[in-house]
C-alpha cells in the first residue's frame, strides 16, 4: 500500500496543480510549450506543460466528435481542439506548437491517422501518438498491475509487467452505458441523464441503479485479466470520477482498485508528458 500511496503522491499532486492552472493560467514565459490533446467520448482536454514539463495551462470542453473511441466529427473535432487552442493561446501570451494525442489500446491501425489529422488540423505540430494507458502511467509510474481506463465510450485494459505495457484491450462499455440506463430508470432523455451522472451530489443515489453495468465493468476487467498475475487495479477515465465505482470492482474482482484524485485529467496530463519537439 505504501508504493501506492506515493505513486499517487505524484500524481494528485500533477492533477491538484492542473485543476489549478485550468482556473488560472501561468504567464510566466516558458521557452517552448508542450500540449496534451486527449479526445474524449465525453470531453475534449488539453493540458499544457511548460519546458519543465509542469502544468500552466488547460481548457476542457464537452463534445461528441468521438464514439467508442473513434472520431465521428472530424470537422467538429479540428474547430473545438482549434477553439481552445486559441482560447489557451490568448490566456498564455504565446503560441503552442508542440503536441501529442493519444488512442484507446489496439485501435491504432484503425483510427491514429484520423486523431493525427485532427491535431495537425487544429494547427498543432504533432510530436507523438501514444496509447492511452501508456500515456496515463507516465503519471501513475506503476510498474506491475493492470490500468482500467473507463471513458465514455469504452473500457480500455492495459496490463503493466516492470513498467512495460505487456496486454492491451478495449471493448464498448463506459459512461455512454452508464447513461442510457440512468435514462431508461429515470425517464428522462440521455442529455438529461448525463447531466445528472455528472452531479456528484447524485452519486450515492445512483450507485445501486448503476451498479449493474460497474459489474458488467468488473467482469470485463476480471476476463482480460484471468490469464495474469495481477494483484491491483488502477482506475482512470472520466467515468470513474463516479463516487464508489472503486468499491464494486474491488469487491467484483477480488482484487484492490485504486482511484487517483479527478481520474479524468490523468490521460491528458500524461499524453502531455509525452510531448516533444521532435516532430512525427
Amino acid at each position: 500500500m505504501e508504493t501506492v500511496n506515493s505513486a499517487f503522491q505524484y500524481c494528485d499532486q500533477l492533477v491538484r496543480d492542473f485543476e489549478k492552472v485550468i482556473e488560472a493560467p501561468i504567464v510566466t514565459k516558458s521557452s517552448v510549450y508542450y500540449t496534451g490533446v486527449d479526445l474524449g467520448t465525453a470531453y475534449i482536454v488539453l493540458a499544457v506543460l511548460d519546458e519543465n514539463y509542469q502544468p500552466v495551462a488547460g481548457a476542457y470542453r464537452f463534445a461528441h466528435v468521438v464514439k467508442d473511441g473513434m472520431v465521428v466529427d472530424y470537422i467538429g473535432a479540428i474547430r473545438i481542439v482549434k477553439e481552445l487552442k486559441q482560447e489557451l493561446e490568448q490566456k498564455l501570451g504565446a503560441e503552442l506548437i508542440y503536441a501529442a494525442a493519444a488512442l484507446p489500446p489496439g485501435t491504432d491501425s484503425l483510427d491514429s491517422g484520423a486523431i493525427k489529422h485532427v491535431v495537425q488540423g487544429a494547427g498543432f505540430e504533432i510530436t507523438n501518438v501514444l496509447d492511452e494507458p501508456t500515456a496515463a502511467n507516465a503519471v501513475l509510474k506503476i510498474q506491475d498491475g493492470v490500468i482500467v481506463d473507463i471513458g465514455g465510450g469504452t473500457t480500455g485494459i492495459a496490463i503493466l509487467k516492470d513498467g512495460k505495457v505487456i496486454y492491451v484491450a478495449d471493448e464498448p462499455t463506459g459512461g455512454t452505458h452508464f447513461s442510457l440506463v440512468l435514462a431508461g430508470a429515470y425517464k428522462m432523455s440521455f442529455d438529461d441523464a448525463d447531466q445528472y451522472k455528472r452531479d456528484f451530489k447524485n452519486h450515492r443515489e445512483l450507485i445501486p441503479v448503476l451498479r449493474p453495468v460497474i459489474e458488467k465493468v468488473s467482469s470485463i476487467i476480471s476476463r482480460h485479466i484471468r490469464e495474469y498475475p495481477v494483484k491491483e487495479i488502477y482506475l482512470v477515465g472520466g467515468t470513474c470520477c463516479l463516487n464508489g465505482i472503486e468499491d464494486i470492482i474491488t469487491k467484483q474482482t477480488n482484487l484492490p482498485t485504486y482511484k487517483p484524485q479527478n481520474p479524468m485529467f490523468v490521460t491528458p496530463l500524461g499524453i502531455a508528458l509525452n510531448c516533444t519537439q521532435e516532430i512525427l
